[in-house]
């Protein structure tokens, strides 16, 4: 389905989301306070000491026919799924702001050169139209060398402003399936919220994917605060080999939207994942807590529970059939 602007999607939006419990959009204004007296006098290393290091990317990994995840920060993946490249919430540019000026800059060096060397995209997904999601520069560099884009509903007006023919979109309400190209593919709840400017909170839909090929089915939660939602998508495309759950810049004055490194492996645990892959951090800072505090709670989190989950490097290309990885903390320098 289509949409001609994001508000014509407030009527879809509903129906999806008249059973989801009630969940405030980002932050308590009253919390404001509290917030900025935090960030003033909290100690702690929300940014990396140093740049953080990225791997060489292995283009004979990427381009081959196996099954393969490359993380380049963040919630950014290129996913090889039954020799289909695929592109989630592909956000190369350095700044995850509406403006050059302010906001957190990327840990690593300038990876937007990347986006020449990719191979031709066949489809990119988008979880939701936040900036450290949905990245203007970025989508004009792949628009030319994508085949498709699978956007939650509303999101496809973005792209159709940008210069994106329409014809080459599928927005999508939760729980709508597509089968493409051999792949199934579905648009999942998620608890979050949505806006690009101070008059537009709400007015396009997000959500988590789900994508099926012959040998992998993977879940990815898009941002997403924890909820009865993830027993529900694991019961009906679970169980999955992996899992890309959301579980960094989180506070508890924003708690309705984003989770706790504890609560993403209890989603994972939720949505009958195997092997989990923590997700939305590694490249911005965009909350309080340590740059790299997340992955070592979830990490105790995941022993505790007995969760497999993998950590690999940015810029790392993965295995998809050969998950069993050990952990090595590159983040700790």
């Amino acid at each position: 389905m289509l949409l001609d602007g994001p508000k014509k999607c407030f009527y879809y939006m509903k129906i999806s989301q008249q059973n989801r419990p009630r969940v405030r959009n980002g932050m308590d204004p009253t919390s404001l306070g509290s917030l900025i007296w935090d960030w003033i006098t909290q100690d702690g290393e929300r940014v990396p000491s140093q740049k953080v290091p990225m791997v060489p990317l292995d283009w004979a990994g990427i381009n081959s026919d196996v099954d393969s995840l490359t993380w380049f920060g963040h919630s950014n993946v290129l996913l090889s799924i039954d020799n289909k490249k695929i592109l989630i919430d592909p956000m190369f540019d350095d700044m995850a702001s509406p403006v050059s000026f302010i906001g957190s800059r990327r840990f690593t060096e300038d990876i937007f050169h990347v986006i020449e060397d990719l191979p031709q995209i066949d489809a990119v997904f988008i979880t939701h139209d936040h900036y450290d999601h949905l990245d203007y520069p970025s989508i004009l560099a792949l628009k030319d060398k994508t085949e498709h884009f699978f956007v939650p509903l509303g999101v496809d007006a973005h792209l159709s402003e940008w210069g994106v023919e329409p014809e080459n979109i599928t927005a999508m309400n939760w729980w709508d399936e597509v089968e493409w190209q051999g792949v199934d593919i579905a648009a999942v709840p998620a608890r979050h919220y949505s806006s690009r400017g101070l008059f537009d909170q709400n007015s396009t839909l997000w959500s988590g994917w789900v994508i099926s090929g012959e040998e992998t089915n993977i879940y990815i939660s898009g941002d997403t605060s924890y909820g009865q939602h993830f027993q529900a998508i694991g019961e009906t495309y679970g169980p999955f080999d992996l899992t890309l759950i959301e579980g960094g810049q989180y506070d508890r004055r924003w708690a309705d939207s984003h989770m706790f490194p504890e609560e993403a492996v209890q989603a994972h645990i939720d949505a009958r994942g195997e092997v989990m892959m923590l997700m939305h951090w590694g490249a911005f800072s965009l909350s309080l807590h340590d740059w790299s505090e997340l992955i070592e709670r979830a990490l105790v989190e995941g022993e505790d529970r007995e969760v497999s989950i993998i950590a690999p490097q940015i810029g790392e290309t993965v295995d998809l059939q050969d998950l069993d990885l050990s952990i090595t903390p590159w983040w700790d320098f």
